[in-house]
């Protein structure tokens, strides 16, 4: 027979045995109300920064700090206003259309219409010419001037800018810039740039906004547009960032949900 003894042993043995379990299943526990592990991970998660005590002890500190509040307007009874709660219906219901829209933009896609619309006026901007480009970028014309000196006295090019351009960008590369649009350049790079020949440099320094440069031109070609189908989602996103667009999408989404439905 067990003993009213023996069962509370056994009792608080359970008891030592479940607790941690429980304890550990919750973040941190706000005036008795237990916030869930999971919402701290979903958290943490959300942050994209990477899982670490000190990521954790922040967003610990969020949890307690939104339950705090939570639980000061239960408190005061501000969900009990007809103001506030106005404001909260108007809030979920401009999220749920949101939600409703992206969901129905995803499902439907774009429209092949739109995207050969879309890629003939990004097409037109590939005319002309296309420079394969290096440059060195430093502070002084004076320096600048010493490089180009250096240069017409045997120096490399590649080894020069690796050791004193200051753009981290190209530098490491040997200030190669790759095949570059006139028009995706500062004006005034750009205009000693379409200047120079195959191998050609520039004999003075140019100045732009970011410094003094030294360009020289490995070579050029007639600027070739990437296909359509090599720029979808390129053109995908150009096209639903779009106000105009979301508007005739929103239009054309409540017709369709109107002509289905009953309205007395």
């Amino acid at each position: 027979m067990i003993t009213v003894r023996q069962l509370l042993t056994a009792s608080t043995i359970v008891s030592s045995l479940l607790a941690p379990v429980s304890f550990a299943q919750n973040a941190v526990v706000v005036n008795g109300k237990a916030i869930p592990k999971t919402q701290l991970d979903k958290l943490v998660k959300k942050s994209g920064q990477a899982d670490n005590p000190q990521v954790r002890d922040q967003a610990r500190e969020m949890l307690v700090t939104r339950e705090l509040i939570l639980q000061e307007a239960d408190k005061r009874e501000i969900t009990k206003k007809e103001e506030i709660r106005d404001q909260i219906e108007q809030s979920r219901i401009g999220i749920l259309v949101a939600a409703v829209f992206e969901d129905y933009i995803e499902k439907e896609g774009v429209a092949e219409a739109d995207l050969k619309s879309a890629y003939e006026s990004v097409k037109s901007q590939y005319s002309g010419k296309e420079y394969h480009v290096e440059h060195i970028l430093v502070e002084k014309e004076a320096d600048a001037q010493a490089i180009i000196n250096q240069i017409k006295g045997g120096a490399k090019f590649e080894e020069l800018a690796k050791t004193k351009s200051k753009d981290p960008g190209s530098a490491t590369n040997g200030g190669d810039l790759g095949w570059m649009s006139d028009k995706a350049l500062v004006p005034e790079f750009s205009k000693a740039m379409v200047t120079l020949k195959k191998g050609q440099m520039t004999d003075k320094p140019v100045k732009t906004q970011f410094g003094w440069h030294i360009i020289k031109v490995d070579d050029s070609r007639d600027a070739t547009p990437p296909t359509m189908e090599e720029m979808k989602d390129q053109l995908k996103q150009m096209i639903m960032s779009d106000q105009n667009w979301q508007k005739a999408k929103f239009g054309e989404m409540m017709q369709k949900l109107r002509a289905k439905a009953k309205v007395e």
